[in-house]
């Protein structure tokens, strides 16, 4: 085995794998790893210092006449070379993280369109509609006439529809058709409704530009307009796209953890985001000849396993394990069993590169957008998914045939049940005849559940591995409020065993009898990061049901993303916020205290009418500050006491 630069980072400071991570399969291949001399993530976290100016948002390097640092501790002191003061600086840096979050994920919406235009005009045959129902109720949900036309029709209809998502320059995207009345007045009011993603990118790049928009308010609207074009735009095309293409997920039970991997197999694993190249491995992977040649390679079989948000779609779709969340990605390499990895775009570290060959693994690129220096590239293409797919599996094949790395799997698996869509909870909470979201507002209203809580976003070093995510939920759900996951968090929530129906002893006496009724976990994962527009189409629908306000900003809900690292994270929360939900990051946060510009985005843009940011750093603190906005939202409602339960006999029955 090559040895790559000794992991030095956590041994010089005297801490041990379990100080960075909660996980124990993660501490145990990052022992392997320091004894290997391989470098990880955590490695470099330790030992390079964050950027105290970059941090507080205090610096500007927008032009060569900078980069120019402001003081965060007296942020008025001075000024730029420009003359851009701190708010300026602080609202032009945020807008570009918004604007570069709401790219990635109005990109990768993008690319789910092109496959369905092809889908449709029968240019790409491995794909195929597989829910009609999902295209149906899209289609009529933005206005699409559909009574007495063919799939074929309305599936053309569909995309000529959600293409003006992109290319609109006029008008509102057509997914605020979802978006409720009320809210919608706020947004109009606001000029925050977004015209066409390309055009809010566009313009907020334009508008951050040295010498162009220097006033943080008017900043601000944009960065709104912007994150609003992903939440209800990208990324709700993406995942609308996904179902109909590929299913709509419903429960399924499957396993999470490093422990699914298996010695006597060849091991791949697919990395990324988009479901395309996962879908077509899928079926790679199950070819008889594939199977054959593993078989003759000495192996038991091929063994697929998803990791980050693409793994997520597929646990949730067809119950594929899943390995582990972002900053498990290194780790997992270091097992030696991992045969081949096929990446595609998003959360992909270059660090995957040398701890791959490290261990004699491949790692593959396969989008044209992500390529990896010491990475071979094997291009994807959606009209012939196979020719890719096929080339990792034969290759994957090979390396086991050759393994010189030692093994060592973790035992360690982690049963959960996921795939909780917008439909399936609808159909989970009344049945068939009766599906609806009132029983979900009801026993709201009743004070058995306090309220609801979205907990999305990434993993970071900077924090102990999925310790703040798991002890935040904790609280949440012993103070009965439901939790909606996606993405890496629902990978942390998973592998401490809080999505099974039995984690409800873990929740407050309302939320687990609910829980014991339905019987659903007090937990429910929704699917990769792109599925948060899940969560967006789940509170619309508790406005539209009735008794929790007339507004997305009157629910009593709230959003966390407690170990963000991405500008996609920035996107999600602020379109989250723009839509009216308080939203809780942990870690750190990009703004300085105490300007104008923070006290915009952590409290007046509330009073437009909007939701709010908020920061801590303690999971316990996170929780309340959570907590206590719910029940600021439950008293403004007049439901803060819980109503009193009352027996009805056949007589009360029938006198109603």
């Amino acid at each position: 085995m090559a040895k790559e630069k000794k992991a030095e980072g956590s041994q010089a400071k005297g801490l041990s794998p379990k100080d960075y991570t909660a996980c124990d399969a993660t501490a145990q291949m990052l022992e392997k790893a320091q004894k290997d001399g391989v470098e990880t993530a955590f490695d470099r976290a330790a030992s390079m210092k964050a950027c105290p100016i970059g941090a507080d948002s205090a610096c500007c390097k927008h032009c060569s006449m900078g980069p120019c640092r402001l003081n965060a501790k007296d942020p008025y002191s001075k000024t730029g070379v420009c003359g851009a003061d701190i708010d300026t600086i602080q609202a032009r840096n945020f807008a570009r993280m918004t604007a570069s979050g709401a790219s990635a994920h109005t990109d990768h919406g993008m690319s789910m369109l092109d496959v369905f235009r092809e889908v449709v005009n029968g240019e790409i045959s491995d794909y195929t509609i597989k829910d009609p129902v999902k295209l149906l109720d899209v289609a009529q949900s933005i206005g699409i006439d559909t009574e007495e036309k063919s799939t074929q029709d309305i599936a053309q209809e569909l995309y000529q529809e959600l293409e003006r998502t992109y290319t609109q320059v006029e008008g509102e995207i057509p997914f605020v058709s979802r978006v409720p009345e009320k809210t919608m007045e706020t947004w109009r009011k606001n000029g925050i409704v977004p015209r066409g993603s390309m055009r809010e990118i566009m313009e907020i790049m334009h508008r951050t530009h040295i010498g162009v928009d220097q006033h943080y308010e008017n900043i601000t609207k944009q960065i709104n307009r912007t994150a609003l074009s992903d939440g209800w735009g990208g990324s709700m095309v993406a995942t609308e796209i996904s179902d109909i293409l590929f299913g709509t997920p419903s429960p399924v039970q499957a396993d999470v953890n490093m422990g699914c991997l298996k010695e006597d197999h060849v091991n791949i694993i697919v990395h990324g985001h988009e479901p395309n190249l996962f879908e077509s491995m899928l079926v790679s992977v199950n070819d008889p000849a594939m199977v054959q040649a593993a078989q003759d390679a000495g192996a038991k079989g091929i063994n697929l396993v998803g990791m980050c948000c693409s793994g997520a779609e597929m646990l949730s779709r067809h119950g594929v394990p899943h390995a582990g969340n972002f900053m498990s990605t290194e780790a997992i390499l270091v097992t030696g069993a991992v045969d081949a990895m096929a990446v595609d775009v998003q959360c992909i570290k270059q660090g995957l590169a040398p701890v791959a060959k490290c261990y004699d693994s491949y790692l593959f690129t396969t989008n044209p957008r992500c390529h990896i220096q010491g990475a071979e590239h094997i291009e994807f293409e959606e009209r012939d998914p196979k020719e890719c797919t096929d080339e990792v599996v034969v290759k994957g094949i090979a390396r086991y045939k050759n393994r010189t790395a030692k093994v060592e799997i973790p035992n360690i698996t982690n049963s959960g049940i996921h795939g909780f869509s917008h439909e399936y909870i609808k159909y989970m909470l009344g049945g068939s005849f009766r599906s609806s979201y009132w029983p979900l507002n009801d026993n709201i209203i009743n004070g058995r559940i306090r309220g609801v809580a979205g907990v999305v976003g990434c993993t970071n070093p900077r924090v102990r591995h999925d310790w703040v995510h798991v002890e935040m939920v904790k609280e949440l759900i012993k103070n009965d409020v439901l939790v909606l996951q996606t993405g890496c968090s629902q990978i942390s929530l998973a592998k401490a065993g809080l999505l099974t129906p039995e984690a409800a002893y873990l929740a407050g006496d309302g939320l687990r009898e609910v829980c014991e009724a339905v019987g659903c976990p007090p937990v429910l994962g929704l699917g990769s990061c792109v599925d948060n527009s899940r969560i967006l189409i789940a509170a619309a629908e508790m406005v539209n049901v009735g008794g929790l306000g007339d507004s997305i900003a009157e629910l009593p809900v709230a959003g966390a993303a407690p170990e963000w690292m991405s500008e996609k994270a920035i996107s999600i929360g602020q379109y989250f916020v723009a839509s009216g939900v308080y939203t809780v990051f942990g870690v750190t946060f990009p703004t300085t205290a105490n300007t104008k510009f923070q006290d915009l985005l952590f409290d007046g843009l509330e009073q437009q009418g909007l939701g709010k940011w908020g920061f801590a750093v303690d999971p316990y603190e996170m929780a309340h500050l959570m907590v206590n906005h719910i029940d600021k939202k439950r008293q403004e409602l007049g439901i803060d006491k819980a109503r009193e339960r009352v027996l009805v006999d056949m007589a009360d029955r029938r006198a109603a």
